[in-house]
């Protein structure tokens, strides 16, 4: 069984030789797929390919990515100006402040614009690419396995209360055939009572009280519940996408239920009902989350 939450939260790092990358992805539900990517413009080359990794491993869910690098200890404390650069700028302005009998000052501050960088430095795109690619594939790898933790989780509390359900159920199974009994006592004695005041065609009247018995029988209702039961209690022990298949024999479960409450008056059942009906509203909650 390998049943997994739409609430998730992974994280991912790679480090190279100037820079280092955290990647986290956090996860709640959502009917279909949604994303949120929060990182440097930097990396919006690389959104399309980010988006169609978390396309091809999750199904369903709301994805909160945050992308973030900063500069590792050894390039914080290397000098990147490039002195041929420099003497170049100094090279070719010199000679025209001089020409114009114009001193000419330089401020050390002003090669610390990126212009004046080595070469190499401005090709950090590259490695950062790969620490992207590197951290997200990380980050992806410990959701699944976080919304996997959690997925089992709800399926076990899930199972829990197709349990209690059941039980109800049993209960309901054995007190269904006492509440057409206590009717038909009920409609009897009322017969008798009619019968000292007006003429009655009891054989006619008899075959409206089995008529109306008839009704009151939830023996259907009992056999469907059974069946969508199995069918649920399947689902919860399978793999992959169940959410919608949940929800819709929840659905199947809740009329089934709420017939059984609407035809049966007898205390005892109404009581298993109400419950039913509350476990039913637990597992529809908690289902919610499951992808």
């Amino acid at each position: 069984m390998t049943v997994y939450s739409m609430t998730g939260f992974g994280k991912g790092e790679s480090a190279g030789d100037n820079y280092s990358l955290t990647t986290e992805i956090k996860t709640v539900n959502n009917r279909f797929k949604d994303f949120k990517f929060r990182m440097s413009s930097l990396f919006n080359p690389l959104e399309i390919e980010l988006r169609s990794k978390l396309e091809n491993e999750f199904k369903r869910g709301s994805f909160d990515i945050s992308i973030s690098y900063k500069k590792t200890e050894k390039a914080i404390t290397e000098f990147h100006v490039d002195p041929k650069k420099v003497e170049a700028y100094i090279d070719l302005l010199k000679p025209v402040f001089e020409k114009k009998q114009i001193g000419f000052h330089v401020s050390p501050v002003e090669f610390l614009r990126s212009d004046f960088y080595r070469d190499d430095d401005m090709n950090k795109e590259k490695e950062m690419e790969g620490l992207v690619k590197d951290s997200f594939d990380q980050a992806i790898k410990a959701l699944k396995a976080s919304r996997n933790a959690e997925g089992m989780k709800l399926a076990t509390k899930l199972l829990e209360h197709l349990d209690t359900y059941e039980k109800c159920l049993l209960e309901v199974e054995k007190y269904k055939n006492l509440y057409p009994e206590m009717v038909k006592d009920k409609l009897t004695l009322k017969l008798n009572d009619k019968l000292k005041e007006f003429k009655i065609d009891e054989s006619r009247f008899m075959q409206e009280v089995i008529y109306y018995l008839e009704k009151l029988e939830i023996e259907e209702e009992i056999t469907r519940a059974r069946i969508h039961l199995g069918k649920l209690r399947s689902v919860l022990n399978s793999s992959g996408e169940i959410g919608r298949q949940i929800d819709f024999l929840l659905q199947e479960l809740g009329r089934e239920t709420n017939t059984m409450g609407s035809k049966s008056a007898h205390p005892e059942i109404s009581s298993n009902v109400v419950e039913m009906k509350v476990q039913l509203e637990k597992i529809r909650e908690q289902a919610l989350n499951l992808e």
